[in-house]
């Protein structure tokens, strides 16, 4: 992978990579060439090879991180300040939203899918997007038991695990028929499972 040193060789690297991600958002990663993202960003073939070297799989690497970084910053503000039972209904909303306007195509799903989810680069990025992800819905948690609003004896990483678990099958299941039903239901049901344990903390 090429070694970015300078600012505005930075600046140049995540243009490119903000420009392909757009084309591939539009075209589909199957229909996508090197042109294609070229001509949208307005990039020389020897540039578009200086910053990515191993070529169209290391750029839909590249852009795989992106997407990655768009899933949690789509759920900011929300997301960083889950303290009180208003903001956690906040965020299933912003969740829910986000997932019924990407609707059946998941562009991390198809980038995945073209580069190989086994692929060690893949791995990586998925592993830390659930990590990040996962990690933030239990600092969520503990903010809600730091206030006396849930049972201090809630396993809040535990917790947050199951949480995402049905996110991410609810989402499967929307994009495979197009219906958020599921994911609606696997939020309201982790929010109901917090708010009885909200109930067990008032009764002790």
């Amino acid at each position: 992978m090429a070694q970015v040193a300078t600012a505005k060789g930075r600046a140049t690297r995540a243009r490119i990579v903000e420009g392909a991600a757009e084309v591939l958002r539009e075209q589909g990663v199957a229909f996508t060439t090197l042109d294609d993202i070229r001509g949208r960003t307005g990039t020389s073939k020897s540039q578009l090879f200086h910053y990515f070297p191993d070529g169209k799989d290391e750029l839909l690497l590249a852009v795989a991180q992106f997407e990655a970084d768009r899933v949690l910053e789509d759920q900011q503000p929300h997301l960083g300040r889950l303290d009180s039972w208003e903001s956690w209904q906040q965020w299933r909303d912003v969740v829910v939203e986000r997932y019924e306007r990407q609707g059946e195509h998941c562009p991390l799903g198809s980038l995945f899918l073209q580069v190989g989810r086994s692929q060690p680069g893949a791995r990586a990025i998925v592993t830390e997007l659930m990590r990040q992800w996962q990690q933030q819905l239990a600092h969520g948690m503990r903010a809600l038991q730091a206030k006396g609003l849930v049972s201090p004896d809630l396993d809040a990483d535990r917790a947050a695990a199951a949480l995402l678990a049905g996110i991410q099958g609810g989402v499967t299941m929307m994009m495979s028929t197009g219906d958020s039903t599921h994911l609606k239901a696997a939020l309201d049901t982790g929010l109901d499972y917090l708010r009885a344990r909200a109930t067990e903390a008032g009764d002790a």
